[in-house]
């Protein structure tokens, strides 16, 4: 393995040990300090501020109008819409449930870059989609059966939306990432989402907790680990990583999110360990394996 082959599996495992533990981290913040859309907001407005710091001690580069057009839809996907259905599931479902369905990543990919780039899916990877898939279809039933979280269906559903609008942000923004640093997308990716976000949350969600007079630390330390590092530090490793990983390399790595969060939240008494979780761990993770072999 080359030098910039081996920074960019770096980038993307630390990117997803971090969101592995973003997951639990933000189910305690929505539980007890802020609604998701303020939530959202916090993690744009602290992002935006870090990277456009970041960037003044930089080179500046020139970005394109098509190019900046294509950060800045690729932030509006992979960042508010993706994240915001990220913030509703965990509402409503638990950090095992939602991290299992975000380890069906690659097999969105796949799909999606079937159905738009019209690229071939062999038998092989037919056979993964369907254990993809059936891992899916066993956290649906389950959940429906009488699941652990308030309404397990419903933020399984949601769930997976944030996972196809994600592999949707793979894709789209696969060329630019290869033109740019990751600091001048992120910096631009931020900037549209903190101008989507803030009003929305100041009309629908004016009152947080965290930032009223009943904050304490822990509120503070939770929301400080969500912007720094699952959002800055994360968000500035994926681009990175895909300057040398294709998209289908990056989002197999998605795989070791469930693992990392499940652990947490089940150490955490944020979710009980049933017999359903690892079946439909293996049925998921095979899945992805399979497909981007």
């Amino acid at each position: 393995m080359n030098t910039k082959l081996a920074k960019g599996h770096v980038a993307i495992l630390m990117a997803n040990v971090i969101f592995g533990l973003g997951v639990p981290v933000t189910k305690a913040l929505l539980d007890d300090w802020v609604t998701p859309m303020g939530y959202m907001a916090s993690r744009c407005v602290g992002a935006t501020i870090l990277f456009w710091v970041v960037a003044c001690f930089l080179p500046k580069e020139h970005v394109e109008r098509r190019d900046l057009i294509t950060i800045m839809l690729g932030g509006l996907l992979g960042f508010v819409i993706s994240q915001t259905l990220t913030a509703e599931a965990l509402k409503y479902t638990t950090p095992v449930y939602f991290s299992l369905v975000a380890a069906l990543t690659p097999v969105s990919v796949m799909l999606l870059a079937a159905f738009f780039l019209k690229e071939k899916i062999t038998g092989i990877k037919t056979l993964g989609v369907i254990l993809g898939i059936s891992g899916a279809l066993l956290m649906l039933y389950m959940s429906w059966t009488g699941g652990t979280g308030s309404n397990d269906l419903l933020g399984i559903s949601l769930a997976v939306l944030s996972v196809l609008t994600w592999a949707v942000y793979l894709i789209i923004t696969r060329k630019v990432s290869e033109k740019y640093s990751s600091v001048t997308q992120m910096k631009y990716v931020f900037l549209v989402s903190t101008i989507v976000t803030v009003p929305i949350a100041l009309l629908t969600e004016p009152h947080q907790t965290l930032y009223s007079s009943a904050w304490q630390w822990s509120g503070v330390a939770e929301m400080a680990f969500i912007v720094l590092f699952a959002t800055g530090l994360g968000y500035f490793l994926i681009p990175y990583a895909m300057k040398f990983l294709r998209a289908t390399t990056v989002s197999i790595y998605t795989n070791i999110q469930p693992v990392v969060a499940s652990l947490v939240a089940i150490a955490v008494h944020q979710d009980v360990f049933t017999w359903d979780k690892p079946v439909a761990a293996i049925l998921v993770l095979l899945g992805a394996y399979i497909v981007t072999r």
